[in-house]
């Protein structure tokens, strides 16, 4: 049972016994006292009075006496206004502590039963992933990680658009101008070939239109009469057709793409169980339309482009199949979350998607409502804001974006640089330095990146995230490893670390740790409630901080009393398993030895 369950439990009781009714949940308001307060927990007053009819520092101290005269638990009380301070004894303290220890699965919850799929990364086969990709997949991992120890079935899954206008654009340039250059004869990864050739179509484009426009014909007339973008859109229209050719060099550029996104994947240590391709699921879209045409949802405008007017909705009118009749965007999106609701029985479909694109999951659940579907309110947009640099914005077909390899490799270079510019690689091997390096770089970039809440925009500093002191990844990182090599010295000494205590010798800051070690499935609760891994990022800092300094005020393998030093020894441990825990919900790994 939780503190807050066990205050509001009592609290309703001692409301009974000192006024003769009941009281609601919601006039229940209990909150961890202000540190510049004494006491642990809070009550607040003010929603009582209407049932005390009583001061507030009256109703509060009332309350107060009764609940200390009935609970051995509590040590004292104070009233400040409308606030009642409540603080418990150290044997409760211990108790508490005690039942964490003996949990191994403390904080996770099993068996609520709620079927969620969530979607995130979903990358064009056009180019590589980058810096905003890595903020999307670290995102979607971590909150399905929080999500399943919440106690929910999750399926976690990637929506790859692998076709389209995009796709045909690097299709079309490695055509023009590749002279059948592959990943084998380049030496590069394939997604990063790809996504050259991207860029090289947008510079032709370019090239092309600024030759239009200098004839004198007005840019947006200009634009109509690009010849590479002619080439592109009939490509496209081949593709939709299965010309063999066309989908014979399709196959082989996106098979390039896919072994060089599944090394980036692997690199970031995010996964799916199972990857849905637009090209799978657009024709279920097209299905769709058509059927909406049918029942009047949707119309024809006069050059045969399919269109739904939301006008009424207080949106716009939303273009669904082009006068060639070839798809667009939603078009699939509608296709795919049809496919999803007939594999799984969802009960929420959770979509990471940058907030770009809010207004696009607004029309695409109103259009799946007008078509009749009632899961359409199932779906949830968990929108997240950009990452920038300290530059400016990134810009994928001017090739000016921060490619996620690279960003890895720099990430556990200057990782490795930190550690043993401030000698945490001495006492490491060759292959040990290796692989603390590699957690280091990557948990920095994972901390930095989890540590803001996912609806604002960040900056994105590598040198920042990078430092062993602060709200960062190697911060806590460097704790978890401090408090091992504390353990590891116990077990030298052939200290054996109790899974229970006696001890009531123990001070505020032991009590400090305490409370956050118990607060730990409450604050769980909480970010798969918001979606936000932020949430278990803070608690992840707030008791590393706590820790190291609660290791530099006490004696730990020093203190000459035994019971004190084992407990202390105990609650070291139990220290270690939240911040492995909680790090492990972000997708981050801590290292035993620094």
């Amino acid at each position: 049972m939780t503190i807050e369950k066990f205050m509001s439990a009592a609290v309703k009781s001692a409301v009974k016994q000192l006024y003769g009714m009941d009281a609601a949940d919601e006039q229940i308001q209990i909150q961890l006292t202000n540190k510049e307060f004494a006491g642990d927990y809070t009550l607040v007053v003010f929603p009582l009075l209407k049932i005390s009819r009583k001061s507030p520092e009256a109703t509060a101290n009332e309350i107060g006496e009764r609940l200390k005269s009935l609970h051995a638990e509590i040590k004292s009380y104070n009233a400040i206004k409308g606030f009642l301070n409540i603080k418990f004894t150290a044997e409760f303290w211990v108790q508490r502590l005690n039942a964490a220890v003996k949990n191994e699965n403390f904080g996770l919850s099993h068996g609520k039963g709620k079927k969620l799929m969530i979607e995130y990364s979903s990358p064009n086969t056009n180019k590589p992933l980058h810096l905003g990709h890595i903020r999307n997949n670290l995102l979607g991992y971590a909150v399905a990680n929080i999500l399943e120890a919440d106690g929910n079935d999750v399926v976690k899954v990637n929506l790859v658009n692998d076709r389209g206008v995009h796709i045909c654009k690097s299709m079309l340039a490695w055509q023009k101008f590749g002279n059948g250059e592959t990943p084998e004869s380049s030496g590069k990864k394939g997604d990063h070939l790809v996504g050259e050739y991207y860029v090289r179509y947008d510079k032709e484009y370019k090239k092309q239109l600024a030759e239009i426009i200098a004839t004198g014909i007005d840019e947006n007339e200009a634009k109509s009469k690009v010849q590479i973008q002619l080439e592109v859109q009939e490509m496209l229209r081949k593709w939709e057709a299965q010309n063999p050719e066309i989908i014979a060099l399709w196959k082989k550029m996106n098979s390039w793409v896919y072994d060089g996104f599944n090394k980036t994947y692997n690199d970031l240590g995010v996964s799916f169980d199972k990857i849905y391709y637009e090209s799978q699921t657009y024709l279920l879209g097209k299905s769709l339309v058509y059927e909406g045409l049918k029942k009047g949802v949707f119309f024809r405008k006069d050059d045969g482009s399919v269109w739904v007017d939301l006008t009424t909705d207080g949106l716009d009118q939303k273009l669904l199949l082009r006068s060639d009749d070839t798809s667009v965007y939603i078009t699939q999106d509608l296709g795919t979350a049809q496919q999803r609701v007939a594999e799984y029985n969802i009960d929420q479909m959770i979509y990471v998607v940058g907030n770009e694109q809010n207004y696009h999951f607004q029309v695409l659940k109103l259009i799946l409502k007008k078509l009749g579907f009632d899961w359409a309110n199932s779906i949830h947009h968990l929108s997240y804001g950009m990452v920038e640099l300290p530059e400016g914005k990134m810009k994928s077909r001017e090739g000016t974006v921060v490619d996620a390899d690279d960003l890895i490799e720099e990430m556990i270079s200057t990782a490795q640089k930190m550690s043993k510019q401030l000698g945490k690689l001495d006492k490491l091997n060759a292959e040990e330095e290796n692989r603390v390096c590699r957690m280091v770089g990557l948990g920095a970039l994972k901390y930095f990146i989890l540590k803001v809440d996912p609806q604002k925009t960040m900056l994105f500093d590598p040198k920042e995230s990078i430092d062993f002191n602060g709200n960062t990844g190697p911060f806590i990182q460097y704790t978890h490893a401090r408090i091992k090599s504390v353990l590891h010295k116990a077990n030298e000494l052939q200290a054996q670390i109790p899974q229970t205590s006696a001890c009531a010798d123990i001070n505020e800051k032991e009590i400090s740790l305490i409370k956050l070690i118990d607060i730990f499935p409450e604050t769980l609760a909480s970010a798969a409630k918001e979606f936000s891994p932020s949430t278990i990022a803070n608690y992840a800092y707030d008791i590393a901080k706590e820790y190291n300094q609660y290791y530099h005020e006490y004696q730990i393998l020093r203190e000459e009393n035994e019971e004190i030093k084992l407990f202390r020894l105990m609650l070291s441990q139990k220290v270690a398993d939240m911040i492995k825990k909680s790090m492990k919900l972000l997708g981050i790994d801590v290292p035993d030895r620094m």
